[in-house]
């Protein structure tokens, strides 16, 4: 699917509270799920919903996940239990003059869908790929690859991206006229996140330098 093409909101999609703040464009959701290193997936096992933050990586239209074959929300989701799959980066704490007007600044895509499991051992490699280099960039041409032992022991995951809503919110307080001449501080605090330097494991040589990828990692994080 093209990424100039709008999203095309369901009634579990459509942004209802604050839809001023919807995001109509799919590069929009592309934006939000390709800058993010960590999403939530919610099922629900055993009558009670259950959200757990897991990895993740995007070929055009179609999200990748994965996890141990164990895993009972991989099992229920593999069996087409309805998910939900939701990434947020947040971007500032907004101070107004009133406690009820406090708000974040934040950018959040949600994926409602049923996943497949993906048999395919071209399509698996690729998945995981997706996943590595979403986290990593360029670890999947430097690090081992995943052998027959570790494939057979992970369940990977492939959820469509044809529903999904994207909100986000920007921008100062909206205090109410009343509150303007309060004397007290209103404004954003921005919050990014920042790489550190790249600490070696205990294990590894000294002589072993730290790989330009990781470099470029550090950078593209705002070290």
């Amino acid at each position: 699917m093209d990424s100039t093409e709008p999203l095309s909101p369901t009634p579990r999609s459509t942004v209802r509270r604050g839809a001023k703040r919807a995001r109509t464009d799919r590069s929009d959701l592309y934006a939000v799920l390709d800058a993010g290193l960590v999403g939530h997936l919610g099922v629900v096992l055993d009558g009670a919903p259950v959200v757990l933050p897991t990895g993740y990586g995007r070929r055009g239209d179609t999200l990748y996940l994965h996890g141990s074959t164990g895993a009972a929300s991989l099992r229920a989701a593999a069996a087409g239990a309805p998910v939900c799959f939701t990434v947020t980066h947040l971007d500032g704490i907004v101070y107004a003059r009133s406690t009820f007007h406090h708000s974040v600044n934040y950018r959040c895509a949600v994926v409602h869908g049923t996943a497949r499991v993906v048999h395919d051992e071209q399509e698996r490699l690729l998945g995981l790929e997706a996943l590595t280099e979403q986290l990593a960039p360029g670890s999947w041409s430097a690090a081992r690859l995943p052998d027959r032992k570790e494939l057979a022991a992970t369940t990977v995951l492939a959820l469509d991206l044809t529903e999904a809503g994207v909100k986000v919110r920007t921008g100062p307080p909206g205090d109410d006229e009343r509150d303007l001449a309060l004397p007290v501080w209103a404004g954003v605090l921005p919050l990014r996140t920042v790489a550190g330097g790249a600490e070696p494991c205990p294990l590894l040589p000294a002589e072993v330098p730290v790989p330009e990828h990781v470099l470029e990692r550090r950078v593209s994080l705002g070290a």
